[in-house]
């Protein structure tokens, strides 16, 4: 169950950047990232119920759920102005450099096993990262900022460490349900982004809720991802999880060629084969 689960939420992760990058041609970074987050902690509330049985002896994770949001709200920074400048596949395959970051973080703070299907998995999805990169401006890419690629790995660590907590939190141990957990940390992030507007004193435009409906629509495969991801947590190891999730690369790239009009499909197809056989080694 896991594994479909892991492979669900890569293909909606793949949809969801793709959208992403469409949702920022007709809206601010700051807008995209606060209205999608706003809508997707209303999608959520129905599970308030359960969200608020969390101070029924479990109020002290709370903390910890905010930390973890305040990743992710630095990494969703560093992701969304990645992807309104990088070409979408490009940044599809750069994104996959969590696989790394997140292997090593759950071998030192999880304690997780490296068998050497994993270890091979892993090799082969570097691999994949280090063609896209050697060959001459990124496969064909022409003109791509430095400073957006270190923040898409800025971003791949957030991410990373976000990945880490979600194990953690979903132990059995710790008695947080996949709700309360989708609840709060989606509360304390639509609270973050509403801060950072209010101290920067951003003006945004709130008929872009409704004008640009690939928001809602973000929102939608967002809270569905997430609630998938958080039950395979439940029984899956972080290293496999992340191995299958990199599915999303495959989305990333077609969408790239379907709706940007993107060159080089046929490079970055090769360097996503590579990956994914990485994946189906790590996980058999």
């Amino acid at each position: 169950m896991w594994i479909a689960l892991s492979g669900a939420y890569g293909i909606l992760k793949g949809m969801r950047d793709v959208i992403k990058k469409l949702a920022l041609k007709r809206s601010s970074t700051i807008e995209v990232l606060f209205f999608y987050t706003f809508l997707s902690f209303v999608f959520v509330l129905p599970w308030t119920g359960d969200a608020v049985r969390i101070f029924n002896g479990n109020a002290h994770y709370l903390a910890l759920i905010a930390v973890k949001s305040f990743v992710i709200y630095i990494a969703w920074i560093c992701s969304f102005r990645a992807i309104e400048h990088l070409p979408i596949g490009f940044y599809g395959l750069m994104d996959m450099s969590r696989v790394v970051i997140t292997s090593v973080l759950s071998l030192m703070l999880l304690g997780e096993k490296m068998t050497l299907d994993k270890a091979i998995g892993m090799v082969l999805v570097l691999d994949g990262l280090v063609l896209v990169n050697l060959t001459k401006k990124g496969g064909g890419e022409e003109g791509i900022p430095v400073r957006y690629i270190v923040l898409v790995l800025v971003s791949c660590f957030m991410n990373s460490c976000s990945e880490i907590f979600d194990k953690w939190f979903m132990r059995p141990e710790t008695g947080i349900t996949t709700g309360q957990l989708q609840f709060w940390y989606l509360f304390f992030l639509t609270a973050m982004y509403f801060l950072h507007i209010v101290i920067k004193r951003i003006h945004i435009d709130w008929t872009m809720l409704w004008k640009n409906w690939f928001i809602p629509l973000l929102a939608i495969l967002f809270v569905i991802g997430d609630k998938c991801l958080f039950i395979a947590n439940q029984t899956g190891d972080v290293i496999p999880i992340t191995l299958i999730k990199q599915c999303a690369v495959i989305v990333t790239i077609l969408g790239g060629k379907i709706v940007f009009k993107e060159r080089n499909i046929a490079f970055k197809i090769m360097c996503a084969i590579v990956i994914i056989c990485g994946i189906l080694v790590g996980v058999k």
